[in-house]
């Protein structure tokens, strides 16, 4: 099984000649009930959202219903679940659908920076999942963290380096009307950063200016294979592949709520019987 994406091998190659340069400092170690008690008026009595993006046949609808389901054991505030989408069939007829707006040769990934259109039609919070993750702790600390502040993950090449400082859109979150030009900018010529950068994570990179905003603490989401997993090797297999599929116990801190299915492996392929208690019921 092929354990890395090509654009996760270069990144991390990139990653660690780069190593020396200055980068952001290290998110603060925060436990989720540290996150800040009191919330903003205007923001506390918004609406929440949590959205979801299923675009082709990469992911079934399955995925959008196990996430539904995880996301409704494991957060306790009013929210409404909402899911974009092309192909709605077989999505759990309880959760909200949406569709893509299409656009000539946009296709997966591309189509996060939609959820920066002022016009998307959602007024208030917007917590935004990928669909390969899994849920396994409480999350309202994603909610209430650092309100008014778009919020991202750190990407997991911090694992090789300390300071690491870019993106990785596997979970974020945004007031809506927040950093309208990441769409507004990429419509007009959706071409020109779909060359020019290697998926939408590095084009919010480049739009959302240092300063305005904040990485999730770290160890409350963290990758499956790199982190929880320490990518465990195949017994009789070519240096560097590891093995996911066997059954294997993650290490899982107290304070981490997610685990990130980044590349290979995807959960429906992992035998972990962790894996299975927290994603297939």
């Amino acid at each position: 099984m092929k354990q890395y994406t090509e654009g996760e091998t270069k990144a991390e190659r990139k990653a660690r000649k780069n190593a020396n340069k200055e980068c952001r400092p290290l998110a603060e170690s925060i436990t989720p009930d540290e996150a800040p008690a009191k919330l903003p008026i205007n923001l506390s009595d918004a609406t929440r959202y949590v959205v979801c993006l299923k675009y082709g046949t990469k992911y079934s609808a399955d995925y959008v219903n196990k996430l539904y389901n995880m996301v409704k054991r494991n957060l306790t505030l009013g929210h409404e679940f909402v899911c974009y989408t092309e192909d709605a069939t077989g999505i759990d007829p309880a959760i909200r659908i949406e569709p893509i707006p299409l656009v000539s040769g946009v296709t997966g990934w591309w189509y996060k920076p939609m959820f920066f259109n002022p016009k998307l039609g959602l007024k208030g919070v917007i917590l935004f999942f990928d669909l390969d993750v899994v849920i396994f702790k409480n999350i309202d600390y994603l909610f209430t963290y650092e309100q008014g502040k778009f919020c991202i993950i750190r990407d997991f090449n911090r694992h090789v380096i300390k300071n690491y400082n870019k993106f990785n859109s596997s979970i974020f979150r945004l007031t809506s009307n927040m950093h309208s030009n990441v769409y507004t900018d990429f419509i007009k010529n959706p071409s020109a950063p779909m060359r020019r950068y290697h998926g939408d994570q590095d084009w919010l990179r480049a739009t959302i200016k240092d300063g305005t905003y904040v990485y999730w603490p770290d160890e409350w989401i963290e990758s499956y294979k790199w982190e929880m997993r320490g990518r465990p090797r195949y017994d009789k297999s070519p240096r560097g592949q590891r093995d996911f599929d066997i059954n294997g116990d993650p290490i899982i801190k107290d304070t981490t709520s997610v685990a990130v299915f980044h590349g290979d492996p995807n959960p429906h392929n992992c035998k972990d019987q962790w894996v299975i208690n927290n994603w297939t019921i």
